[in-house]
């Protein structure tokens, strides 16, 4: 029994920073022998008196403990959560779905959980994803998003199959507003807008509402020719006037826009409305299912009304709830106006919630789509959690983020006292396999300490150089031994770099820059992510012999 205790205790303490829970030992031994369950009491008095054993152990004496009984103990087993979205309705030959960024920029963070959760559909059904460009807003388009948006869906991993650009298919929704004024489901409308708002929340037809088919296409016919200035005269598709929702009594269908478009230049002056447009598209392109947030519940209940119209058979709508996501910017027309001001360098800068900016932190694109999926499609609103996120991603980046040790504004100490000091750390724990980082250094060595853990040698008169030796101050630094035992005597262990050490800058969420010194031997790192001990993960964005240039991810 108590050999049990003593491989679960020491397991639990290398797992929780050199602290073991009694509890969580007593659960891992009762699951491993059952038949001490009958003696609980016993198990839980033998584990009080060998956690406490333990705990007063220091963590590399827990690693060398544990690695003796089985090394395989010091892995933390990682659960494999499955994320399984519900089946879609009506699923028949083949299933299409779409996303319809508007190019105002690239994605941003909210954004790709459309984009996700559209790719694992039709990649679970063996199905078509639609990319549709819905530039029906030329006042709003940022001309290099087309391009972005694609580069941005690619580095997520989403398969898209055609794609279309709202703006050239105009034709197609003149030719379907035509149908409408013919069939008496729209009008052309030229009334002051405020006061055909007001009678549409009384229920009320504005005068041009039942003018005759004719003279509606005449009107139309106008209205394409450019006869009508921007803001004199509108499409409307016709509803329900007295439908309980006001927003859904007539919809505008087209209006004139005075602005050129950075595709088409001059050539149209009429321009659809998104449900207009949306509707014509989803019937054309053969949507079988559509899935969006719950705001456009709304925006579903006028298109129906167009395929109401047309008899065109109508895709099953999803409905999501709301995402908030705090602590980030995320809107386009902000992040650009900054872009061109000078106070961010690019759709990329750290302090922006773009994909663009979380790729160059690190942040997987595997981890995004975790994160999405474990959101799943329910019709609850919720509250993006940037933890969560690093959560996932920190799953994913762990296991191949080899570890170095970096010190922000480093304080020199020369360690004499001895002839030479040793040590060895390695450069993943979980992996010997991929060898270590050697120290070796004839005294007198220079040593650098960060400038808080500068303060705290000199206060305390020592610390101990993690992984490598113990050092006291009495004015000057002097080697004090190698035996980690001091850990349990208070005293703290603190990151270190040799005179060896190259100049390094940490890049951070807040624009912030911290500069300080790496340890050299990440000139050869392989990886692009590592791990700054008791610091956190950062992904290296420029190396040079003498310098490294990293971006902050999340501890």
């Amino acid at each position: 029994m108590e050999e049990t205790v003593r491989k679960y205790a020491l397991q639990n303490a290398v797992f929780f920073k050199g602290k073991a829970n009694p509890k969580s030992v007593v659960g891992k031994v009762l699951g491993e022998v059952p038949e001490f369950r009958s003696r609980s009491a016993e198990v839980m008095e033998v584990a009080n008196i060998v956690v406490e054993e333990v705990n007063a152990m220091p963590l590399e004496s827990q690693k060398s403990a544990l690695a003796a009984i089985d090394s395989k103990l010091l892995v933390k087993e990682k659960k494999e959560r499955n994320y399984e979205l519900p089946d879609l309705e009506e699923v028949g030959d083949k299933v299409v779905m779409r996303i319809a960024p508007g190019p105002s920029g690239p994605l941003h963070i909210g954004h790709t959980r459309a984009s996700v959760l559209n790719d694992e559909y039709v990649k679970r059904y063996g199905g078509e994803l639609v990319l549709r460009f819905e530039d029906t807003n030329p006042e709003k388009i940022e001309p290099d998003a087309y391009d972005m948006i694609i580069e941005d869906l690619d580095w997520l991993g989403i398969g898209i199959g055609r794609t279309f650009y709202q703006s050239d298919r105009f034709e197609k929704y003149y030719d379907c507003t035509r149908k409408l004024l013919e069939m008496g489901k729209a009008y052309v409308c030229t009334c002051n807008g405020d006061h055909w708002r007001e009678l549409k929340e009384h229920g009320q037809a504005c005068p041009c509402h039942d003018l005759p088919i004719e003279e509606q296409l005449d009107r139309y016919d106008r209205f394409l020719a450019g006869e009508f200035k921007e803001g004199e005269a509108v499409v409307v598709v016709k509803t329900d006037l007295n439908h309980p929702n006001p927003a859904i009594r007539d919809f505008v269908a087209l209006r004139i826009v005075d602005h050129p478009h950075p595709r088409t230049g001059d050539k149209y002056i009429a321009y659809p409305m998104m449900n207009l447009a949306v509707a014509v598209d989803d019937h054309l392109m053969g949507m079988t299912h559509v899935m969006r947030g719950k705001d456009h519940l709304n925006n579903t209940l006028r298109q129906e009304y167009v395929f109401n119209y047309f008899g065109w058979k109508k895709p099953i709508y999803y409905h999501y709830g709301l995402v908030h996501i705090e602590d980030t910017i995320l809107k386009t027309s902000i992040i650009g106006k900054g872009i061109k001001s000078g106070e961010y360098c690019g759709w990329n800068d750290v302090r922006i919630g773009t994909v663009r900016a979380l790729e160059r932190r690190g942040i997987t694109a595997e981890a995004i789509r975790n994160y999405w999926l474990e959101a799943g499609i329910k019709s609850v609103d919720v509250q993006f959690s940037w933890d969560g996120l690093y959560g996932k991603n920190r799953d994913i980046i762990d296991p191949t983020s080899n570890r170095y040790f970096f010190v922000e504004d480093p304080v020199k100490f020369t360690v004499s006292g001895v002839d030479e000091i040793k040590g060895v750390a390695p450069k993943h724990p979980d992996h010997p396999e991929r060898g270590e980082r050697v120290y070796d250094y004839v005294c007198p060595a220079d040593v650098y300490l960060s400038a808080s853990d500068a303060n705290l040698f000199t206060d305390a008169g020592k610390v101990r150089l993690k992984d490598l030796c113990n050092v006291k101050y009495d004015g000057n630094a002097t080697y004090d031994g190698d035996s980690v035992a001091v850990l349990k005597q208070g005293v703290k262990a603190v990151q270190w770099v040799g005179a060896d050490g190259i100049k390094a800058d940490l890049l951070m969420p807040d624009g912030s820059i911290r500069a300080g010194l790496i340890e050299s031997s990440i000139i050869q790192e392989s990886g692009s992510m590592v791990q700054l001990e008791r610091i956190g993960f950062a992904k290296i964005e420029d190396k040079e012999s003498d310098r490294v240039s990293m971006v902050f991810a999340h501890r």
